[in-house]
């Protein structure tokens, strides 16, 4: 029972429960009408038929559909006028004028959804557009890391929000940006852009990342009016085996996966959020570690460990991370939104999730 919509809408999917309720309610009005045909000449249930327009009208984005469902009505009404003979004219009117009134009603019902579904889809169409040009996703093998990314919307109509991520291959290394801007809306989506393009910018001229931090803190909290904040990580992986740098700004730990265990990565100190530094002075402290070939590390925000199950419980990213499969980043990425899925079953998430993944090949 579906059918497709106008052009540029993607078809009408009804869930299965859907359809058998329809199914259901179709089953019944043929029954009304059998009922109707062996009662006699003195009773009618003729105006039962009016539904049958609006049921076409659930099943279908095309108008002709209820249109043809309420001409089929409308002979269905004089045929039972016709054996129902010892009932006034007044009966069979109202029977015909209520299956008239409800196919047409039905009618425009469709005809105004399909609309506003087309609307709709132009708009989603233009936020994936959006998306591709904000958050450029990044190569699979990039110098000698492989790496995934995966943004997932809370909304089911949303496609980009205050999450952000970005990779830039540097004359100082490749350089990592994950982060999480506070609200939600056009608001978040501006400042997210302003915090990338800074980014993307300096990352190719800023020698020390602690200072690119204080760049993106400067971006952040130079928009007029806002008082607007994001937490953010930032890593440089050098060229080489070289140690690889990070400054956390209020973020959510990464997570590093190392054979069959996984491992907090700290700041050595605590830092504010991007936006908020010039509310305690000091700066961006600067973090190191050594990676090891087949190393996993994982760059996630909140959306991920604020997720919650039947119970209210959150999703425990550090104790399920050492059994998701890992054959590559996209396999860990792919695995953990399934994983999710299955924690929070009909819940839904209640804020967007941005993840990257990022292995040492060598």
């Amino acid at each position: 029972m579906s059918a497709d919509g106008p052009d540029g809408v993607p078809p009408l999917h009804l869930p299965r429960r859907t359809r058998l309720l329809l199914v259901c309610a179709f089953v019944l009005l043929v029954a009304a009408v059998v009922a109707d045909l062996v009662t006699g000449p003195g009773t009618t249930l003729s105006p039962v038929l009016a539904v049958a327009p609006v049921l076409a009208g659930a099943t279908t984005r095309s108008a002709r559909v209820p249109l043809a469902a309420g001409g089929i009505a409308v002979l269905a009404v004089g045929l039972l006028e016709s054996t129902n003979s010892d009932l006034p004219n007044e009966v069979h009117v109202t029977a015909l004028i209520t299956v008239l009134a409800a196919t047409l009603a039905s009618a425009a019902n469709v005809v105004l959804v399909a609309a506003r579904e087309r609307e709709l889809f132009q708009v989603r169409t233009v936020a994936e557009a959006a998306q591709r040009a904000l958050l450029r996703p990044p190569p699979e093998r990039i110098g000698g890391l492989r790496t995934a990314v995966r943004y997932v919307a809370a909304a089911a109509e949303a496609r980009i929000g205050g999450d952000l991520y970005a990779v830039v291959e540097t004359g100082y290394g490749v350089r990592v940006l994950l982060g999480d801007v506070q609200g939600h809306g056009l608001p978040a989506v501006e400042s997210a852009a302003d915090v990338l393009g800074v980014f993307r910018e300096a990352a190719r001229t800023e020698p020390d990342l602690g200072r690119l931090a204080e760049r993106l803190d400067e971006a952040l909290a130079a928009r007029p009016g806002e008082g607007r904040f994001a937490t953010a990580l930032l890593l440089t992986v050098p060229p080489g085996n070289g140690p690889v740098r990070f400054v956390n700004c209020g973020h959510p730990e990464p997570l590093l996966r190392r054979g069959g265990r996984v491992r907090e990565l700290a700041p050595p100190h605590a830092a504010p959020p991007l936006g908020l530094l010039g509310l305690t002075g000091g700066g961006y402290p600067t973090g190191r570690f050594e990676p090891l070939p087949g190393d996993l590390l994982l760059l996630y925000t909140d959306g991920v460990t604020e997720a919650r199950d039947a119970q209210g419980r959150f999703y425990p990213l550090e104790e399920r991370l050492p059994g998701l499969p890992a054959a590559s980043p996209a396999d860990l990425l792919d695995g953990l939104l399934a994983d999710v899925d299955g924690w929070i079953g009909n819940a839904g998430l209640t804020d967007d999730a941005a993840l990257l993944a990022i292995r040492w090949e060598h």
